[in-house]
């Protein structure tokens, strides 16, 4: 099994759209692969055109466990008094990436769009997203793993 790392640069989003009745809605991003989820900024005021430009790390075991290599990316209006919106969602496969990055030690699709789509699976718009992966060194100690770090079983 390869381990390393996925960065998911956020750039922007446009045709979002407007889910807020006064002003302009302020969209964030709820970015989850498999059990690990991450949350951008909140693009203040920038209405169904944000612009995050953020990169967001997740850890990643390839092959690993699980049939899903995917990124869901939920996007989301912050609101103040009530509870935020749901706007839109998009959907990243990654497996061709990781394999590839697993091979050549990285991958990366560059940033393109990718269609947002509603709860009543109408268009929403695009979302602006690039993904990288790099495969980290194995390095065998034949010690025990230590949330990342590997603690050596010989005391020389």
């Amino acid at each position: 099994m390869a381990v390393g790392l996925m960065e998911v640069l956020l750039v922007n989003a446009r045709g979002l759209g407007n889910t807020d009745f006064i002003g302009r809605m302020d969209p964030y991003v709820v970015v989850k692969y498999k059990s690990q989820e991450h949350r951008s900024s909140v693009a203040r005021g920038q209405g169904g055109s944000p612009v995050w430009n953020e990169r967001l790390i997740f850890r990643v075991e390839y092959p690993g466990s699980g049939e899903q290599y995917k990124l869901t990316l939920k996007i989301m209006d912050k609101d103040t008094f009530t509870s935020d919106d749901f706007v839109g969602e998009a959907t990243i496969y990654v497996k061709e990436l990781l394999e590839m990055g697993v091979e050549t030690g990285s991958a990366e699709i560059h940033p393109k769009k990718y269609s947002v789509v509603a709860a009543d699976k109408s268009f929403r718009g695009d979302i602006q997203v690039g993904v990288t992966f790099t495969k980290k060194a194995e390095q065998e100690y034949g010690g025990q793993e230590f949330g990342g770090w590997k603690h050596s079983e010989s005391y020389s």
